[in-house]
């Protein structure tokens, strides 16, 4: 009964849910051990999974219907909802380590305020873009006092390796790379600067007309995210399986992230508030925004 119910909820034109994912996180663990696959596959509905480099161009397919859930940083739906893209909050989790600002091991920055009058690169709209904004704020420097160079994860990496740019803000498994790979070294880790989210964000239409698969589709999520706290070394070995990097850099990520999945809570809305004002405070984005306004809420249980 349960099973015809939901499908009935799904209504006869789902016939397959897409899925936005990034090198890094639970989503990546899921499509590895086919968990959406194996639980939708008795209700008939197949799933397609897509790739993206960061969450703004993520937030864009979202936007215009091409997926219907995905999992991003803090930043990338503030810059969407201040846009009116058809999006919302479907869950939260917290990041406590692995994204900061690196520089080059031999460079003579060593303190947030040496970052006056440096090219820092990072993704307009991403969570690094948060990061950088804050770490700023702490050290009483203005968003004016840098260069800001915007480029997506897959250039930015060769920027900071051949010294185009002065810093790089970016998040695992990128802020791995940088690290072992590129000659980084970490001038700031996010956890000493501000309190960071990441959330599963859902296309509007699709959380209205489908708000039992988008439950099912979280519990899911939830579920291997709850594996994965336990399961790390696994996790690695997912990572590095389906996003083809290598091993020991996907290690480093696994080690340090955070998996717990759960509710947009009023302690995670006040967070996202706050870095929402504060965009909007810049001048980063055309209008104020209420996070609370696109929160999901299932109705159909």
């Amino acid at each position: 009964m349960a099973a015809l119910s939901s499908r009935a909820l799904a209504g006869p034109s789902l016939r397959e849910i897409r899925i936005g994912y990034q090198k890094n996180g639970v989503l990546v663990v899921a499509r590895e051990q086919a968990a959406l696959e194996r639980h939708f596959d008795p209700q008939g509905i197949a799933v397609k999974w897509v790739e993206f480099s960061s969450g703004p161009p993520m937030m864009e397919a979202m936007n215009v219907g091409s997926v219907d859930y995905g999992a991003v940083g803090d930043s990338p739906p503030i810059f969407a909802q201040a846009a009116g893209a058809a999006i919302v909050y479907a869950a939260g989790q917290p990041i406590t380590n692995g994204q900061g600002i690196l520089v080059p091991r031999d460079s003579g920055l060593h303190s947030i305020a040496d970052l006056k009058g440096k090219r820092v690169g990072f993704t307009r709209g991403s969570s690094a873009h948060n990061i950088v904004v804050q770490t700023l704020e702490k050290a009483g420097l203005s968003y004016a006092d840098i260069t800001p160079v915007y480029l997506t994860p897959p250039d930015a990496g060769p920027a900071f390796a051949n010294g185009s740019i002065d810093a790089w803000a970016i998040w695992d498994p990128y802020f791995a790379i940088g690290e072992t790979m590129q000659n980084g070294r970490i001038l700031v880790n996010a956890r000493e600067i501000t309190k960071t989210n990441s959330f599963y964000i859902a296309n509007r239409d699709f959380a209205k007309n489908h708000g039992s698969i988008l439950q099912q589709i979280t519990d899911v999520t939830t579920s291997t995210a709850k594996w994965a706290e336990a399961h790390r070394e696994e996790v690695a070995r997912s990572l590095s399986a389906v996003t083809g990097i290598r091993l020991d850099i996907q290690t480093i990520a696994a080690n340090r992230s955070s998996f717990a999945v759960g509710p947009v809570t009023e302690d995670i809305i006040a967070t996202q508030q706050g870095v929402a004002d504060r965009f909007f405070k810049l001048g980063l984005i055309p209008r104020q925004v209420a996070v609370r306004d696109i929160v999901w809420r299932n109705t159909q249980i």
